[in-house]
Formats: C-alpha cells, sequence, structure tokens
C-alpha cells in the first residue's frame, strides 16, 4: 500500500471550508440594500479562496508516490467514520480550477443579478467549497456527504435565478443526480461491511473483491458517476439544466461538477474494482463513443446556442471516459487534461453566451449575425474560445483530445479513428455557429445597436483566454503532476485480485 504523507498544516481544509465560511458570511450581510458591499464582499471572499489553494499545489511533490497532504481525525469513532483528506496527481488541478471558477462567476454576476445578491453570491462560494471537498475526501462517507451536498446549492440556483422554465430544470437535475447517487451509498455501505467496517478508501482500493461482487458494485458507481458526468443514454437532464441556469450556473455546472462523475471512476470505480473495470471496459468504451459521435451530431442541429454549448459539453465528457477505459498511460492522462481543459473552455464559451444575452436576451443563433462588427474584442475571444472548444493546437482543448486519441490508437485503431471523428464534428459545430453569429453582415437592428465589452467582462475573458493558450502551450505543469499517479493507479488496475 502506498505511503501517505501527512501534512504539517491544514492546507486543504483551508481550502475546502474557508469558501464556505466566507459563503455564509455574505449570506448573513444579506439585504438587497447592501447590494455593492455585498458584490465587494463575494469577490474579497472568493479571491481570497483562491489564494488558500496555492500552497496546495506549492507543497506537491510530482515524484511523490501516495497521498499527499494528508488530514486525518476521528468524526464519528463509533462507526469509524473519519475526516480524512489527501490529495494526489488525480486531484490537485481541480482544487485551484474549482476556486478559479468561483471568481470568474462573481465577476460574472456583478451586474447581472440584481435582486437576491448575497444568497446568489454565497450559493456559489459554498458550492465552491464544497466540490474542493469531493476531490480531497479519502473517507467514503466524507465523499459522499459532499457529493451530495453539491446538488443543494445548484439547485437553488437553478430554481430561483433561472429561466422561465427553471422549476422542471431543476427539479429533473435534483432527481437524476440524486436517484443515481442513492445505488452508491449501497455501494459503499457494502464496502464498509466487507472491509471489517472501514469507510476508508484507500483501504476499500486494496480489497481482494471476488468478481461477483466488482461487477454489481461498479454497477452501482457507473448510475451514480454516469449521470453526472453525463454519459448517454442518462444525458438529458443536462441540456435542460443549462438552458434554464443563470450565465454563472451553466459556469459551475460545466466546468466542476460534471468533473465530480469523472474524477468518481479514477478515485473509486476503477481502482476498487479493477476486474470489473476490465471487463465492463467495452460497454464504457461503446456508451462513450456515442457520446462523442452521437451527440456530436445533435449539437450540430441546435438553434440555441447555450443547447450547443451543453451538448458539445457532453460529447467532450465522452472523450474522458473514453480515455480512462484504454488501461494506458497516455489516454488515462489525456482524459484529466481534457478534464481540466473542458473546465476552462466550457466556463468561457457560457460566459461569452451570457454576455450576448445580457445585451439581446435571446440565445436563438438565428437571431444573430455580423456582431464582430459590432464587439471587436469580444468577437476575438469567442472565436479563440470557440477555436478551442474545437480542439485546435494551442489551445487547451487540442492537449487532452490529442493524447485521448494518441491513447486509443494504441488500444485499437478503429476506436481511435472513431475518436478522432470529434474533432471533426468539433469543428463543425463550432464553426457554423461562429460563422452564424460572429460574421458576416449586421443581421438585425438589435445587433446594429450592441456595445463592445467593457472593463470587467474583458478581465474575466482574458483571465480565461491565458488559461486555454498558456495550457494548450505549455501542459507540462499539469501532466508532470499527474504522471507518478496515473502510473500507480494503471499498475493497481492491471494487476489481477481475484484468488
Amino acid at each position: 500500500m502506498m505511503q501517505s504523507t501527512l501534512s504539517p498544516f491544514p492546507y486543504l481544509s483551508l481550502a475546502i471550508w474557508c469558501p464556505i465560511f466566507l459563503g455564509i458570511l455574505v449570506l448573513v450581510l444579506g439585504r438587497d440594500s447592501r447590494a455593492t458591499l455585498v458584490r465587494w464582499a463575494a469577490l474579497a471572499a472568493s479571491i481570497v479562496s483562491l489564494l488558500v489553494t496555492l500552497p496546495v499545489v506549492q507543497h506537491f511533490d510530482n515524484a511523490a508516490h501516495g497521498m499527499q497532504l494528508v488530514e486525518k481525525a476521528v468524526w464519528v469513532g463509533r462507526f469509524n467514520i473519519f475526516y480524512a483528506l489527501g490529495i494526489d496527481g488525480l486531484s490537485l488541478w481541480f482544487v485551484p480550477l474549482t476556486a478559479l471558477i468561483s471568481v470568474i462567476v462573481v465577476i460574472a454576476a456583478w451586474q447581472v443579478i440584481e435582486t437576491r445578491v448575497a444568497q446568489y453570491m454565497g450559493a456559489f462560494l459554498i458550492l465552491s467549497g464544497l466540490m474542493i471537498g469531493v476531490f480531497c475526501a479519502l473517507d467514503g462517507v466524507l465523499f459522499y456527504m459532499f457529493f451530495e451536498s453539491t446538488l443543494i446549492p445548484m439547485f437553488l440556483i437553478i430554481g430561483i435565478w433561472g429561466g422561465a422554465n427553471r422549476v422542471y430544470a431543476s427539479v429533473k437535475f435534483f432527481l437524476y443526480t440524486f436517484f443515481g447517487s442513492l445505488l452508491m451509498l449501497v455501494a459503499l455501505l457494502y464496502l464498509f461491511i466487507v472491509s471489517g467496517f472501514s469507510f476508508d478508501i484507500l483501504t476499500w482500493q486494496q480489497l481482494p473483491l471476488p468478481m461477483s461482487s466488482q461487477i454489481p458494485l461498479f454497477l452501482a458507481f457507473l448510475m451514480a458517476f454516469a449521470v453526472k458526468v453525463p454519459m448517454w443514454p442518462v444525458h438529458t437532464w443536462l441540456p435542460d439544466a443549462h438552458v434554464e441556469a443563470p450565465t454563472g450556473g451553466s459556469v459551475v455546472l460545466a466546468a466542476i461538477m460534471l468533473k465530480l462523475g469523472g474524477y468518481g471512476f479514477l478515485r473509486l470505480s476503477l481502482p476498487i474494482a479493477p476486474d470489473a473495470s476490465h471487463a465492463l471496459a467495452p460497454l464504457m468504451i461503446t456508451l462513450s463513443l456515442i457520446a462523442v459521435i452521437y451527440i456530436g451530431l445533435v449539437a450540430l442541429v441546435q438553434t440555441d446556442m447555450k443547447k450547443l454549448v451543453a451538448y458539445s459539453s457532453i460529447a467532450h465528457m465522452g472523450f474522458v471516459t473514453l480515455g480512462f477505459f484504454m488501461f494506458n498511460n497516455m489516454a488515462v492522462q489525456g482524459g484529466i487534461a481534457q478534464m481540466i481543459s473542458h473546465g476552462v473552455v466550457s466556463a468561457a464559451m457560457f460566459l461569452c453566451i451570457g454576455v450576448l444575452y445580457d445585451r439581446m436576451h435571446t440565445r436563438v443563433i438565428a437571431e444573430y449575425g455580423g456582431v464582430v462588427n459590432r464587439m471587436p474584442k469580444f468577437a476575438a475571444f469567442f472565436v479563440l474560445f470557440s477555436m478551442a472548444n474545437c480542439g485546435l493546437p494551442a489551445t487547451s482543448g487540442f492537449v487532452g483530445e490529442f493524447m485521448v486519441i494518441l491513447g486509443a490508437l494504441q488500444f485499437n485503431f478503429w476506436i481511435g479513428m472513431a475518436a478522432a471523428t470529434a474533432l471533426i464534428l468539433g469543428a463543425a459545430y463550432s464553426l457554423w455557429m461562429v460563422k452564424r453569429v460572429i460574421y458576416g453582415e449586421v443581421a438585425n437592428e438589435h445587433v446594429a445597436h450592441l456595445s463592445d465589452i467593457g472593463r470587467r467582462e474583458f478581465l474575466m475573458l482574458a483571465i480565461l483566454a491565458i488559461a486555454v493558450i498558456a495550457i494548450g502551450l505549455y501542459p507540462a505543469p499539469i501532466t508532470d503532476a499527474m504522471q507518478v499517479s496515473v502510473g500507480d493507479l494503471l499498475k493497481h488496475v492491471s494487476m489481477t485480485k481475484i484468488h
């Protein structure tokens, strides 16, 4: 079993609880008469929450095996439940990414949200802390608690600040993700019993489980994580949730919440049920390829910009699950790199759509055209992010997709070729949207009266643009951090445990 290194300082606890407590403070500020104060308080809180994640990256040792910065304390001693936290190369970069997205969401909502400002900002800060908790939890109960708790703020965000059909979308989102997770709870309780009454995830990963136990466990985890990713055919809640959610809700949903499902496969499904993972890999690869190709085709026929980007998110996350079940280093690393890149690119795409919606109050592609003539700065950002969305080299979108395709070609030539069609489909729907929205003559008088982005909007898009280009040109900090952990995971998964 890999040796874990205890942390001399609770860096991870700080990263989790700082945004939660600061979010509660923002809630206490309350009334809309203090909206300006609330906005500045939320911005300060989100920046502090980002700053406290930086030591996590700083103190991470790329060459070390096992968990790092581990914290462990008895939580419920009678049931062997521990407050146990730790990170490795699989989870490291999701911690600062989550905090960065929260800063951008606060900036994005500055002028747009005018009612219940404190509740809106507070919900996002609390959600940020809960999502970081999922990436750090090493105890089954703690993992489940954080995993499920993320539903509550997002349910409220969609249900209160969403569009006309928000109640339907928020209830559908909640029911899909909640019922998917109930089977995972049964699986966690089963593991608790067979492990000698332990909720330690690292202990579970060492259990010599027979195939008769591994298959049901894998399927139980699959239900929870497939809905979250979301994989075809349990993806239908996502376009509804995206279309009805406020811009900030869409940003966090696409950038971070979908990644909780992908991360769950890495932390629970693959290491706890390795033989079942190999046995059911053809199923997972098939579902992933359907997501990549079929959902890519569905994205092509969308008339609503948000729906198009929502379907493209499902297709991109299909790349992630495809990479994880090839069982080679290149593909798994590519899947993780794709999750991080998609976190930045999808956030940027939804922010761009939010910028247009704030001005025109429509997301229908046909009602735009010639936006570049009125909004040249915005058009430059929109084209850059669309290029990243379809995997253009030198953008972050290329790194993960290219690695997954290379890994797939090593695994099976035809699967690699099928995966590569996603680059063509991605280019097709992204460029089609850019052509219809950005280029051409000014389509109507509404577009003729558009004004270009201000300093606030420029700042939030510039931060993401720098991230997209930096990851595209120099992905080494991300790939170097995950190298050892991915190698250990694949070594563990390739060793049969059946005696």
